[in-house]
């Protein structure tokens, strides 16, 4: 009997709006659990649909399919898919974040998507460009409220959610995908402002949650995404969080503290990660898959199970559906209109 691939601890990118065929001996590695995608694989609703149904097949086994569709600047999927708002533009209307959660969720799981890396949980400082508006707020309570509203809504349509970045990347100004941060913030000022927005969702369910790569030096020398501190004291034993941990992606430069490609896997994951991300970089993503261990974890897969997505709808049924239509105009109506 053929035992199907499980999900791995490695979450890696493809190159293109199709597979390639040199693609699937790596979506096919025992240490592959995900794929997330990018702007550049998108062209349309069906043909990402057949780019993750290609995947799926490559596979032939479990692997989830993960995207950044937060809204604002950070939205892959545009054309056929709803323009959504940055995160601080709810605080108009707070109303419509969860309508916005589920609109933005029923949407990427009708062509095949499990979840987003949303909600964006950085309370917003004023410091920080990379952050800015995709921050809910400036107040950590009403980062949370609206936050927690939008989460409401990805669950209600079918999708875990993932919180980000742990504990908080709003206080620094660089931008970790070009330096590593540096916050000489004390641990009480963070517990008292950044963590809210985190123990609030958490005590909800949050199913995910994904660590900075900012060090946080009055706490710990290494960043937050390879600190066992931060990981397996603050966020699982304080906050007792039980979801899937992700990496930020170990191709940013703030990851550059941990060494190469393989050193920067194999120390995420020792921190209590449960899955790595490698994206932009192919070969440092084979790097990573050859060089880990491969073994069954079951709490870890466990976690990463949760995050499978349950659609309601496939897109034609999501397209042609009053809820959809009136959430969508809604949300073009009230921040999209001239």
């Amino acid at each position: 009997m053929t035992t199907l691939p499980s999900l791995g601890p490695v979450m890696l990118d493809v190159e293109g709006p199709t597979l390639a065929v040199h693609e699937i001996d790596k979506i096919r590695h025992p240490n592959t659990g995900a794929v997330i995608l990018f702007a550049r694989n998108y062209d349309n609703p069906e043909q990402v649909r057949a780019l993750i149904a290609s995947i799926r097949k490559a596979r032939g086994g479990e692997v989830l399919i993960a995207v950044d569709q937060e809204g604002g600047r950070v939205q892959r999927f545009q054309n056929g898919f709803t323009r959504l708002p940055p995160a601080a533009r709810y605080a108009e209307k707070p109303e419509l974040a969860e309508a916005a959660g589920w609109l933005m969720a029923s949407e990427l799981l009708a062509v095949g998507v499990d979840f987003s890396f949303a909600p964006v949980l950085d309370v917003d400082c004023g410091i920080s460009q990379v952050i800015g508006n995709r921050s809910f707020s400036t107040d950590p309570e009403r980062a949370a409220e609206l936050a927690s509203r939008f989460r409401k809504g990805m669950q209600s349509a079918g999708m875990a959610a993932t919180g980000k970045h742990f504990p908080g990347h709003g206080a620094v100004a660089p931008d970790s995908h070009l330096a590593l941060p540096v916050d000489e913030r004390g641990l009480d000022s963070i517990r008292a402002k950044d963590l809210l927005p985190f123990k609030r969702l958490i005590a909800e369910g949050l199913e995910g949650v994904m660590p900075a790569h900012v060090v946080f030096a009055a706490t710990d020398p290494r960043p937050a995404g390879f600190s066992p501190f931060w990981i397996q004291q603050v966020l699982r034993k304080e906050l007792q969080f039980d979801g899937a941990v992700f990496s930020d992606d170990l191709s940013m430069a703030g990851a550059s503290w941990a060494g190469g490609y393989p050193e920067r896997a194999e120390a995420a994951l020792a921190a209590g990660c449960d899955m790595v991300l490698v994206c932009n970089n192919p070969a440092a993503a084979e790097q990573v898959l050859e060089t880990l261990p491969t073994k069954a974890d079951p709490l870890r897969e466990h976690r990463l199970a949760a995050m499978r997505g349950k659609a309601q709808f496939t897109r034609e049924e999501l397209m042609n559906s009053v809820q959809w239509r009136k959430i969508s105009e809604r949300i073009n109506r009230a921040f999209h209109s001239c």
